[in-house]
């Protein structure tokens, strides 16, 4: 099937709607996962609040917009991060008024150490475009069946190299390895609880994108095999 047959102004408004949010929660990661925090002995960045969210939609789009289309908004959703950051610097270095005590702190939060920043941006353009990949590579094999395997094998190895990507590049030679390994592990464990919840939700994102008649599996379907 052509992801672009009946393509119509209602499907055009869906993706730009799609790609605002994937674009929103891409930047928002980056800027609060300057923010550690802990659940019990786990400590985790903020930003795996929103980060695998952008997951969820590039493999909504890939579904019913095709493989190149999703790979432009990867790639775009880069393009957005390194402008992000050079506007950052760039705040960062004009100069504060003397009235204005908060300069400190403005430099803590935005700008980020360039280790992370390219840790950051590294893992985000690998991972992502290997989610697109994996993705139609599983949609092949399953001749356009089971949406829920694509979504869950690509999300879940994708999660995983771009844990591995980012923890080595950003904290190698810092820590012993085996602190390494204990801090993918536990990034991992719970983009997989994530990664599994939204299932449900690919299925609902691609009915409406499809509005409500291309899809024939259905939600129930895909909580089965969540459960």
């Amino acid at each position: 099937m052509n992801n672009y047959e009946g393509f119509n102004e209602s499907k055009q408004f869906k993706l730009i709607l799609l790609c605002a949010l994937f674009f929103t929660a891409l930047l928002v990661s980056n800027v609060i996962s300057a923010k550690l925090f802990s659940i019990g002995s786990i400590v985790l960045t903020a930003g795996i609040i929103t980060y695998p969210l952008t997951f969820l939609i590039t493999d909504s789009i890939s579904e019913v917009y095709g493989k190149a289309t999703a790979k432009r908004v990867v790639i775009y959703g880069l393009l957005s991060n390194v402008m992000m950051i050079g506007f950052f610097y760039f705040a960062i270095t004009l100069p504060p008024a003397g009235y204005w005590p908060m300069q400190a702190e403005f430099e803590a939060i935005l700008g980020a150490v360039p280790r992370m920043v390219a840790a950051s941006l590294i893992a985000y353009s690998i991972s992502q475009l290997w989610d697109v990949h994996l993705f139609h590579k599983l949609k092949e094999m399953t001749k356009g069946k089971h949406l829920w395997l694509r979504n869950n094998g690509s999300t879940l190895t994708s999660q995983l190299v771009d844990s591995c990507i980012f923890v080595f590049i950003a904290f190698y030679g810092t820590m012993p390895l085996p602190a390494l390994f204990a801090m993918i592990g536990t990034q991992y464990l719970v983009k997989i609880g994530f990664a599994l919840a939204d299932t449900p939700f690919i299925y609902l994102t691609v009915k409406w994108l499809n509005g409500n008649t291309s899809t024939k599996q259905t939600t129930e379907e895909a909580t089965a095999h969540v459960s």
